[in-house]
């Protein structure tokens, strides 16, 4: 019996719907209800092992708040232009925004209405990064 592997650009949008639903704080459960499925199958969806409908698509960037778009943002396949981030980069914003810190870290960001604040959190952010471990 032969494995089905699924395609990249299922993978991809799969992970970019998690990344919006986590970064929301909606459930796997208040997503799978507000599209009329189980949470398995927002699982399958996110880990790419179903493929999402269009319609069904629509309907999960209606409840995210996103535009159906965004999935497929630097996906497999998509053009990027020399202002756009290296392709690792992405990855691992995506991945810092998966993690429970940049979830967090992220919505306490988003937050801040002061620019002069916004500024010098970052500002700190990086001098932090430049310490050695104690």
């Amino acid at each position: 019996m032969v494995k089905k592997i699924p395609h990249p650009t299922d993978v991809h949008v799969g992970s970019r719907i998690r990344l919006q639903r986590a970064i929301k704080g909606i459930t796997q459960m208040a997503l799978a209800e507000g599209i009329g499925v189980t949470f398995q199958q927002v699982q399958k969806y996110e880990k790419g092992t179903n493929r999402v409908s269009p319609s069904r698509l629509q309907a999960i960037a209606h409840i995210l708040g996103s535009p159906a778009a965004c999935f497929f943002e630097e996906g497999p396949g998509a053009s990027r232009s020399p202002q756009r981030p290296a392709m690792g980069s992405s990855e691992l914003v995506a991945e810092f925004l998966d993690s429970t810190e940049g979830i967090a870290l992220n919505r306490a960001f988003v937050k801040i209405q002061d620019p002069t604040v916004r500024r010098r959190f970052v500002e700190l952010v990086r001098q932090l990064a430049e310490e050695p471990s104690a």
